[in-house]
């Protein structure tokens, strides 16, 4: 600390209430501060802060195993953005891979019981009695690209919207016969896009043929291999293309 209070010509007191977020400093000159110590390699001892704050200064990010495939998937690649996002806040996350067994039976992660996270991030849908047990605990919670019809802080795209205008694009481009990719069962924001192509077919006077609702998992969420029964012009895929 020493070393950013000489740089910036202010006390180590100043730089140690602006690093631990206490107050006594303006706005401007914490900013300051933060952006020397990372300029200059300094990180924040979480693991002493936390003892004096109570706090673990840990997110606990949950991934239900049914959306991890053999490659890299997109909930990995965003699990990547999150970690990248606390550790710009001095927070770790920890990775928990939900098993199926476990969301069945309904058992919340080690980590939870063993009083290691401040909060939750719930990456990926879960079943409505698993997402209830979780508004049950008194940590934060926040679920990430789905919802629940509960009360619960939710972070979603316009699945809705971003379908319709997709498929209004298709349309406009000339195209008539376009298949939806995704089992309308499994999500929210699957059912959602669906929605929205749907719409875009109503409005358009385009029919919607059973034949060209094609499913890429089965009812437990796992992946299948795709089948198109009769050929279609256009698949829009409703999730990640891996």
């Amino acid at each position: 600390m020493r070393d950013i209070a000489r740089k910036l010509g202010v006390s180590s007191v100043t730089v140690s209430k602006a690093l631990n977020d206490k107050e006594g400093v303006s706005e401007e000159l914490r900013k300051k501060i933060k952006e020397t110590a990372r300029e200059m390699g300094y990180r924040l001892n979480t693991l002493t802060k936390a003892m004096k704050e109570g706090y673990s200064y840990n997110v606990g990010v949950v991934i239900p195993e049914r959306f991890i495939g053999d490659t890299q998937s997109f909930y990995l690649r965003f699990y990547q953005h999150i970690a990248k996002a606390l550790d710009h806040y001095g927070y770790c996350s920890i990775l928990h891979i939900l098993t199926a067994e476990d969301e069945e039976q309904l058992q919340l992660p080690r980590v939870y019981n063993e009083r290691k996270v401040d909060g939750f991030i719930m990456l990926g849908q879960v079943n409505k009695e698993y997402a209830s047990l979780f508004q049950q605990i008194e940590l934060p919670v926040v679920f990430l690209d789905f919802y629940h019809d509960q009360d619960v802080d939710c972070v979603l795209t316009d699945n809705f919207f971003g379908m319709y205008e997709l498929t209004n694009h298709l349309i406009q481009c000339g195209h008539r016969e376009i298949a939806f990719v995704g089992n309308i069962y499994s999500t929210s924001s699957i059912q959602d896009r669906f929605l929205g192509y749907y719409k875009s077919l109503l409005e358009h006077r385009i029919p919607l043929r059973e034949e060209y609702i094609i499913s890429d998992r089965d009812e437990k969420g796992k992946y299948i291999d795709l089948y198109c029964r009769k050929t279609c012009r256009l698949l829009l895929y409703a999730t990640v293309i891996k």
